[in-house]
């Protein structure tokens, strides 16, 4: 019989910001569904995430994906549990409560593609800075775009593993990426951002580049690297009316900080309240408005207050589960 290589992905409990980390399964006649995959076991010891007395962690298979760079492979999405079955303290998917994936949720990860040898962004010269942020954004040619054979190949790996990206584009910085994911069900968009953030971090690797998450890596007039939150569920989508939208944004005000609790480590740097951005301890709302907390669409307005929001906060290193599990959190106590 053939034998199939599953490439298990875990997060690990590292603290503030969470890595990914993987490894490689070699079964017998695999049937190519996600029930086929066993559960497995690691070293939590080795990851932040056991005592070396009582090490084992295991791993629940959750989404499973086509591998790209293997023929006849696949990529595991798992959670982490205790090895009694229980849900790990690092494990964010597990504290989502959206069972009928009544939410749907569209996140926009900027990042950095980084030189290792330097430690500046691709296109950085080692002395000095480059020219002001501008002619970066959704730009073209060699004096403006850098590394756009890696963000392509990258697009290319998300699109043969079946990753739901929506599209890429250069951001505002030297060296800024940003990719765009869908899903219908807050776990599964959590699964679809962490299957790209790590082909993104495999694939840099081809290069002798590596991703950084960090979402403010340069100090000083440069955008920081965020991941806004497009998020809508059924009282969103067919509200049809101002007066929910405003009921809803506003109770995001009295928990502005369980929010930022979770969305990135290192935040504050870039929620200054410039570079399109409101402050750290501050809320609002607003149409069109990309230096609020959270941006009413004007595509919702226009089609007649139904719609998403867009909530601008979560930063580039901001695990998916915990904002998606937050922000479902918020919304239905608004019900």
């Amino acid at each position: 019989m053939s034998k199939t290589k599953l490439e298990y992905i875990w997060l690990d409990g590292y603290k503030p910001t969470q890595s990914l980390r993987s490894k490689t399964k070699i079964v017998t006649g695999f049937g190519g569904k996600l029930e086929d995959c066993p559960m497995w076991s690691f070293d939590g010891s080795s990851t932040e995430q056991a005592e070396g007395g009582s090490s084992d962690c295991l791993l629940k298979p959750v989404a499973l994906f086509p591998d790209p760079a293997r023929v006849d492979g696949y990529l595991v999405m798992t959670e982490v549990l205790n090895s009694d079955g229980s849900p790990h303290e690092s494990n964010g998917r597990a504290t989502i409560e959206d069972d009928d994936n009544d939410f749907w949720f569209g996140f926009e990860q900027e990042y950095f593609l980084w030189d290792p040898e330097t430690s500046l962004p691709l296109g950085f010269p080692t002395n000095g800075y480059p020219r002001p942020q501008g002619p970066f954004y959704c730009s073209v040619g060699a004096q403006n775009a850098y590394g756009r054979e890696v963000i392509e190949d990258h697009l290319d790996q998300c699109l043969e593993a079946g990753v739901n990206v929506e599209g890429i584009n250069a951001e505002v910085a030297t060296g800024q990426w940003e990719f765009q994911t869908f899903a219908k069900g807050a776990a599964e968009a959590g699964d679809h951002v962490w299957v790209a953030r790590y082909l993104a971090e495999r694939n840099a690797e081809k290069y002798g580049l590596s991703i950084n998450w960090h979402p403010k890596p340069i100090k000083g007039d440069w955008n920081g690297s965020g991941m806004h939150a497009n998020f809508s569920n059924s009282t969103l989508r067919e509200a049809g009316s101002k007066e929910v939208y405003d009921k809803i944004c506003q109770a995001f005000a009295p928990v502005v900080q369980e929010h930022i609790e979770v969305y990135g480590a290192d935040n504050d740097q870039r929620l200054t309240g410039a570079h399109e951005t409101q402050a750290i301890d501050k809320f609002s709302y607003g149409v069109s408005d990309r230096g609020a907390s959270i941006r009413i669409p004007i595509a919702t307005v226009e089609n007649g207050w139904k719609g998403w929001l867009e909530d601008r906060r979560p930063a580039s290193n901001g695990d998916p589960y915990k904002i998606a599990a937050r922000i479902v959190k918020t919304v239905k106590g608004a019900s």
